[in-house]
């Protein structure tokens, strides 16, 4: 019988490799400085099972730089630069215990750190290498009343840089669906959307299609609580579809719980061609046109 030391040993180890995928897929939303070890060994595994490229996405100044940094290093990744949505009300209020990654640093507080940072942001988007802003959004789970207008104010600077630079609009919405489509409609949707970690439920789906919104489904969409998640997975346009792991969060059934990882996103791959019936080379052969057309790649 194995000891509570072994079990918990278990619970930490990295996931074993799922076997190869056929045709090769992105990872269309990934965290690699959060993540252990280096970014070579990162994209060395995920190559070996058929995730042969990742978008590295920044959730701060300093972690978008080396999203922009790691992107302009290695042909196989590309960046996303932006300020979280939990981060605009962090800098407008000074919280000095914020930060996303090995790279996050706070600065002063007030309005017009959050124009500083933002300014930052705009500067790193204008890069060849960089492909999207985001992730970007309104999430009413963590922020409360007191942070919702600069959320929303950094939202909308969001949404305008990425019409301004022809870039990709990678969304953040946690429990504020109604929200992020008002203001999506308000200011204009850029060209290229991506509804980043999918969380609604087939009727939004049904409205994101309309409005030819993609929609990127993580390791969640394997959780047994997930039903909505696999009913929006079924009725979503084909061609609307990308899936991330979202790394090092939201590591897919069996091994919830354990590190995520680029390479983990096959297992997320085979769950999603389940529900849609459909042959698992030709729902990859999608998700790879699929993520190339919104990142503009």
């Amino acid at each position: 019988m194995p000891s509570n030391a072994d079990t918990r040993a278990d619970k930490n180890a990295a996931p074993p490799l799922p076997a190869p995928l056929a045709v090769p897929v992105a990872d269309s939303h990934t965290h690699l400085d959060m993540q252990s070890g280096t970014v070579e060994e990162a994209l060395a595994k995920a190559a070996s099972v058929g995730v042969t490229t990742v978008v590295q996405v920044g959730c701060d100044v300093r972690g978008s730089r080396w999203a922009a940094e790691t992107a302009a290093a290695h042909a196989g990744v590309h960046a996303a630069v932006a300020l979280h949505p939990n981060e605009a009300p962090r800098i407008v209020h000074g919280d000095p215990e914020g930060g996303w990654s090995r790279q996050g640093a706070r600065t002063p507080g007030g309005t017009g750190a959050l124009d500083e940072a933002l300014a930052e942001i705009d500067r790193l988007a204008a890069l060849p290498h960089v492909k999207g802003v985001g992730e970007t959004g309104l999430d009413h789970f963590r922020t409360g009343p007191e942070g919702k207008d600069a959320q929303e104010s950094s939202f909308r600077a969001h949404i305008e840089m990425a019409k301004r630079h022809g870039k990709a609009l990678v969304i953040h919405d946690r429990d504020a669906h109604a929200d992020v489509l008002r203001v999506l409609k308000e200011e204009g949707a850029p060209e290229r959307t991506v509804f980043h970690c999918y969380s609604g439920d087939a009727e939004m789906a049904e409205i994101c299609a309309r409005a030819g919104y993609f929609m990127s489904f993580a390791g969640n969409v394997t959780f047994k609580n997930a039903q909505n998640l696999r009913d929006a997975v079924a009725v979503a346009p084909l061609e609307l579809l990308l899936v991330e792991t979202d790394a090092p969060f939201l590591t897919p059934a069996p091994y919830r719980g354990r590190p995520n990882a680029p390479y983990l996103v096959p297992v997320t791959v085979r769950a999603m061609a389940a529900v849609r019936g459909i042959d698992e080379g030709a729902l990859a052969t999608a998700l790879g046109a699929n993520t190339a057309r919104a990142f503009g790649y």
